[in-house]
């Protein structure tokens, strides 16, 4: 296992971290801007911030910093109630493949989705496998056009307290069996971002790690699983100060051959978006040597 506590060479800061500094809106620039200062190396954006910057804006910024993409954040969302919706997310989809290829992203990250209108407050309907079988569907259209892209498509399972509204995808094991059908051949196009905090719980986590393999491997997300939580979408803990064992999850995925960037994502509104974003970098970058 590689040895981080020297420096923050394979540290990577996904932009929602740094969403808010003193509970104001940070935009996406200046976060670019401050994590170049503090030699990271990498970052993984979210699409409505590039989007406010400007697409060009921002592949310019950061072929101008040096920095790396690990991911760039997100696709997916593929259910819908009907036709019209269907389409709307295929090519919102199209468009996501677009604008990471632009980035130059390792690959990316597509979070399913669930009912649709659930996110929304109204589920459409309760057919759990009907959201199911159009994710299925939604990832095997999508590979045939990132492909041309040579942009991979990392599938991220969520936790399952998130299957109704946003990830009806909730293990590893229902993610790689995706894989397994739509990308039999292992050609590198179709893999998963494996984050701690929706997968650190799953007692066949170490098994589905093994059968992933280094070509399935694409993203790592790391934060860690708070005692008590206060909300299970915005109050994500920095890494060390929860329950996840975060080092013996990277150790078996380095194991496989992974070699890529631990990403610290972390969603807080009652603490680290309250803080400076300076601080929360420099945490990052401790915790990034100390805890993962």
């Amino acid at each position: 296992m590689r040895d981080f506590s020297q420096d923050h060479r394979w540290l990577s800061i996904n932009t929602a971290t740094l969403r808010k500094s003193r509970g104001e809106d940070l935009p996406l620039p200046e976060i670019l801007d401050a994590c170049a200062r503090l030699g990271i190396r990498a970052v993984s954006p979210w699409r409505d911030q590039v989007s406010a910057a400007g697409l060009s804006n921002v592949s310019k910024q950061v072929r101008s910093l040096g920095l790396e993409l690990s991911g760039y954040c997100r696709g997916g969302m593929f259910p819908a109630a009907g036709a019209a919706g269907l389409k709307a997310a295929r090519d919102d989809n199209r468009r996501a493949v677009d604008e990471a290829a632009e980035l130059r992203a390792a690959c990316l990250v597509l979070v399913a989705g669930g009912l649709p209108g659930a996110l929304q407050g109204k589920a459409a309907h309760k057919d759990i496998a009907l959201s199911r079988s159009q994710v299925r569907d939604g990832i095997a259209e999508l590979l045939d056009y990132a492909k041309q892209a040579r942009m991979p498509l990392a599938i991220e399972p969520l936790h399952p307290m998130y299957a109704a509204d946003r990830a009806c995808v909730n293990t590893m094991e229902q993610a790689l069996d995706l894989c397994d059908e739509l990308d039999p051949k292992r050609s590198g196009a179709l893999g998963l971002a494996v984050d701690v905090y929706h997968v650190w719980w799953d007692p066949k986590l170490q098994q589905q790690i093994e059968r992933a393999g280094q070509d399935r491997l694409l993203a790592f997300h790391v934060c860690d699983w708070l005692t008590p939580t206060t909300d299970l979408l915005n109050d994500r803990g920095m890494m060390g100060d929860g329950v996840i064992d975060i080092p013996r999850i990277r150790g078996w995925i380095e194991a496989q051959g992974f070699a890529g960037y631990s990403e610290v994502e972390i969603f807080s509104t009652g603490s680290w978006w309250k803080k400076p974003h300076e601080q929360v970098l420099e945490t990052c970058i401790a915790r990034h040597k100390s805890a993962v």
